[in-house]
């Protein structure tokens, strides 16, 4: 079952909590630095709408982008698998989710870190990100 739409309004809200918190803390965080700075339900909203902002800029279902434990998407025209692990992949933790989302971590560095995995050809977001807000 789809999850119901989160408001803009109260999107943008927890986003900019976090954001404010991380940039009073020297920019992104790490998980363990977010984890002990913003509330779990904060974080999770956060999350799930820059998620779901990703899936209505980049429709479709060939990569799937997941954040654990908060949430996956579908996302980017293309195959869409429909059994098992799909092709595509790409996981993050929420720290660098939100700083991939917000443009406070580029896509490069992210990768370069190892604070990204993705598999599969199709597995990039360097053109998607950072979300238009």
């Amino acid at each position: 079952m789809a999850r119901a739409r989160i408001d803009d309004e109260l999107g943008r809200a927890a986003l900019t909590t976090v954001q404010a918190i991380t940039e009073k803390n020297g920019g992104v965080a790490d998980a363990d630095r977010l984890a002990a700075s913003v509330d779990r339900t904060t974080v999770a909203l956060a999350v799930r709408y820059t998620l779901q902002l990703l899936a209505e800029q980049a429709p479709g279902a060939a990569v799937e982008v997941r954040v654990p434990p908060h949430a996956a998407v579908q996302c980017i025209e293309g195959p869409k698998h429909t059994r098992g692990t799909p092709p595509n992949v790409i996981e993050t933790d929420a720290a660098t989710w939100l700083g991939l989302a917000t443009g406070e971590l580029s896509w490069a560095d992210a990768r370069a870190a190892g604070r990204v995995q993705a598999s599969g050809q199709r597995a990039d977001l360097s053109e998607q990100l950072p979300l238009r807000p």
